[in-house]
């Protein structure tokens, strides 16, 4: 069988990937020179703790179990079982999580409720002062600068993969069969087309006017190393209030009695922080889903973050070296992991898993390799 991929992002290198180790010839398209998107401008966080119970856990759960097996083939990916700690301040924010511990389905994530002391144990990096914290065992993490590199390196040992990077693919021309801009013709058995937050042009032309995804913008930022280790990756409570896992009467309680502060609520925030392979610390983010999106950042969230950050770290934040902004695709209805949609004969679209796109990616196109017999 021979598959086309259009777009070099992790959604599309996980199905180049799972149809070269299925004996398939390969050809990836990428309008950029490499990606540059969502998949790269991302914490890097294989998530599971926040997921919703059901099809999107089940997703990040075998995506958890991907992502470490193409880690040990792949060590340029960082993947790194590290876990996760959110801690908590108050009875209002304890009672989330002790909500979030008594979840039927709290075990298959790893969750647990620690002590501060306990916490410390996990994470000693976390010097501030908090009443517990959430332990999430099953998150995960790898380097989203460098995994489709080193993603893509790996696929190129393959005689059955080409990448052809600086092309856009701007029409169907028949069965499975896409022409680029460079006047080329790809011809395929099936052409999956994982063009991310590019929702325009032929997108909107194969899909329609209609189609139930959105885009959606964050500022995020990393540091200079912090010159110690951070085991786990962190969040905050305000977390609680954008994850599904976290529903319960008790995240009523918190929401209608203790508010977020008014920058977090303006901008949509949460605390995630996570410690790259140099000792820098990705730290984010914000959410902005109303268009047409702003084309600058803004340092209010900036320095809401280090506020916050420097409260559960107990000491200064490192300096900011680089501040950024992102968009990527999300399905309106948030119960879907995936929009997955037949477009035209042997063509698939396949886009808005939001901030679940690196976390869920592997065990997406492992789902569209199964469900189209590859």
């Amino acid at each position: 069988m021979r598959v086309t991929v259009v777009g070099a992002g992790v959604v599309g290198t996980m199905h180049a990937w799972q149809a070269v180790e299925r004996g398939h010839e390969v050809v990836q398209i990428e309008r950029e020179a490499e990606a540059r998107g969502a998949s790269l401008r991302n914490f890097g966080q294989i998530w599971v703790s926040g997921r919703a119970g059901g099809e999107e856990l089940d997703t990040a759960l075998r995506a958890r179990e991907l992502w470490e097996e193409i880690g040990g083939r792949v060590p340029g990916l960082g993947f790194r079982a590290n876990g996760s700690l959110t801690p908590v301040r108050g009875a209002r924010e304890l009672a989330v999580a002790e909500a979030a511990v008594a979840r039927a389905d709290a075990a298959a994530r790893g969750h647990k409720l620690l002590t501060p002391a306990e916490a410390r144990a996990l994470n000693p990096a976390l010097r501030g002062a908090f009443d517990a914290a959430l332990h999430c065992e099953r998150d995960a993490a790898v380097e989203p600068r460098t995994a489709q590199l080193a993603l893509r390196a790996e696929l190129l040992k393959s005689p059955n993969y080409t990448f052809l990077p600086g092309r856009e693919v701007r029409e169907v021309v028949g069965a499975a069969a896409v022409r680029d801009d460079h006047g080329d013709v790809h011809r395929a058995d099936a052409v999956v087309l994982a063009t991310g937050a590019w929702l325009g042009g032929l997108v909107r032309e194969l899909a329609g006017p209609d189609l139930p995804v959105r885009r959606v913008r964050l500022q995020m930022m990393q540091t200079d190393p912090l010159g110690e280790p951070l085991p786990t990756s962190v969040a905050d409570a305000d977390s609680f209030r954008y994850y599904p896992a976290y529903a319960s009467p008790a995240l009523d309680e918190l929401n209608a009695r203790q508010p977020q502060p008014e920058t977090a609520a303006v901008h949509r925030m949460q605390l995630l922080m996570v410690q790259r392979a140099d000792g820098g610390l990705t730290i984010g983010d914000t959410h902005e889903y109303e268009h047409p999106f702003a084309f600058d950042t803004v340092e209010e969230p900036y320095e809401h973050l280090a506020g916050v950050v420097e409260s559960l770290l107990g000491r200064p934040l490192p300096r900011v070296r680089h501040r950024w902004a992102g968009v990527y695709a999300q399905c309106t209805d948030p119960s879907r992991v995936v929009h997955r949609q037949r477009v035209a004969d042997g063509v698939w679209l396949v886009t808005g898993p939001g901030g679940r796109g690196m976390t869920c990616s592997p065990a997406i196109a492992e789902t569209t390799a199964n469900e189209l017999g590859w």
